[in-house]
């Protein structure tokens, strides 16, 4: 028997994990039996931090017991509740803390932020996407298109992966915003790509979209609290996130924006407005001239929904507990880097790892094809659900499995691998 592939084994590397206590920060599902699940869904819906719980409840009882006066009073007043997020965001995406800001949702910042960004003109109009992006993002740009009276059958480039291969090549990236990037307005990519847990090289992409005068903006949601970044060094100019992925935040969650410092006082820079994005010192004098916050708070609307707030900073309280992105990613790699190894040890006739190997294109995230004759992805999916195991399918055929570092052990890589074993013997 392989020694890697033992309950022992697995035990051995939890003991020697230096977060390994941070799991208990988190409420883990239980199944029909008492037994807890293998819950490997973190990167669709992170789990419940327990800080999480008592921050959502605190406001709870401060809205209880203080009515309106709640936006200015407590240790944790509504009005500014926003900035206590700002820290925690920007160390996560390698940011100063006036270029982030919780606001709205994912789908929604990316056409705030194609207000700004997205200018088309009849000589450059384009948008580099992919060609298997998030379906959101892939309406959201067709929409912005069509918004601007371009047709996105001209105006959207979509790059593709090679015959054969499943992942982006990076050198066809760059080799695309060079061929397309004197007509192109914008490049949008994911930090992580959804189906394939691919990381791209933003820096690289960056430096060669404004090599060819296009804004750069990046999808963060499977990358923010997955992989540490760092926005502003690259001069990214804008990104968002989701934050109930990887950041754990409650489903639907308010979203994280990005926005590079050198933006900020841009005059000719178009923005949607609302009194939120109005600077704070004269806000309540309700003059109904508009003057921007001088950092990414500009790009707000409305005052943000609180109890989603304070879930947010109960997940970034327990991030920070964990020691924060590098430590994060130092277990991860670990973490994911073992699943792989039993994988390929177990299941390397029955089972194709679409994710990349190297580690610098790889995060939180393993995407598995099935190579049965008889039985599709789904069939064993849904075995291994019964089982005990929270993951998820994508069709076609791809089972992704993501063991999030916060909560996941060494000891559920193990039986994950078991009972996906058991599914597949099954199955021949």
């Amino acid at each position: 028997m392989n020694p890697l592939f033992s309950l022992e084994y697995a035990q051995q590397l939890d003991q020697q994990d230096p977060i390994k206590q941070i799991r208990q920060e988190f409420s883990i599902p239980k199944q029909a039996n008492g037994d807890e699940e293998i819950y490997l869904c973190g990167n669709s819906l992170g789990l419940q931090p327990k800080l999480a719980d008592t921050y959502v409840n605190d406001e709870l009882k401060q809205w209880r017991k203080l009515g309106v006066k709640g936006h200015f009073s407590g240790d944790f007043p509504w009005m500014p509740y926003h900035e206590f997020l700002s820290q925690g965001f920007a160390d996560l995406v390698g940011a100063k803390t006036s270029e982030v800001v919780s606001m709205n949702t994912l789908t929604a910042n990316l056409h705030f932020m194609m207000v700004s960004f997205y200018r088309p003109t009849p000589e450059r109009h384009k948008i580099i996407i992919e060609d298997h992006a998030f379906p959101s993002d892939h309406y959201a740009v067709e929409s912005q298109i069509r918004y601007h009276g371009f047709e996105p059958s001209e105006s959207m480039i979509l790059i593709k992966p090679r015959e054969g291969e499943e992942t982006l090549n990076n050198d066809d990236i760059l080799k695309t915003i060079e061929e397309h990037g004197d007509s192109t307005s914008l490049i949008l990519l994911p930090g992580v790509q959804y189906y394939t847990g691919q990381v791209l090289d933003m820096a690289t992409i960056t430096k060669t979209g404004h090599a060819k005068g296009c804004y750069v903006g990046f999808d963060l949601a499977h990358a923010a609290g997955n992989i540490p970044m760092n926005l502003h060094q690259w001069n990214v100019d804008f990104a968002a996130w989701c934050t109930y992925k990887y950041l754990n935040s409650g489903p639907g969650s308010v979203a994280g924006c990005f926005v590079h410092e050198r933006h900020h006082n841009d005059k000719n820079l178009p923005r949607f407005a609302g009194w939120w994005g109005h600077d704070k010192d004269s806000r309540f004098k309700m003059e109904n001239h508009f003057v921007p916050t001088q950092s990414a708070e500009a790009w707000q609307l409305s005052n943000p929904p609180i109890l989603s707030l304070a879930a947010i900073r109960g997940s970034l309280d327990t991030i920070k507990k964990a020691g924060g992105i590098n430590e994060l990613r130092k277990k991860s790699l670990k973490l994911t880097g073992y699943l792989r190894q039993l994988l390929e040890q177990e299941l390397a006739q029955e089972i194709t790892i679409l994710t990349p190997k190297e580690e610098q294109f790889s995060g939180a995230q393993l995407s598995l094809t099935v190579n049965l004759d008889g039985a599709d992805g789904k069939h064993i999916f849904d075995h291994i659900e019964a089982a005990g195991v929270t993951c998820d399918f994508r069709h076609p055929n791809v089972i992704r499995v993501a063991p999030a570092p916060l909560y996941n052990s060494f000891e559920d890589c193990f039986r994950f691998v078991t009972i996906l074993k058991k599914a597949i013997e099954g199955a021949q």
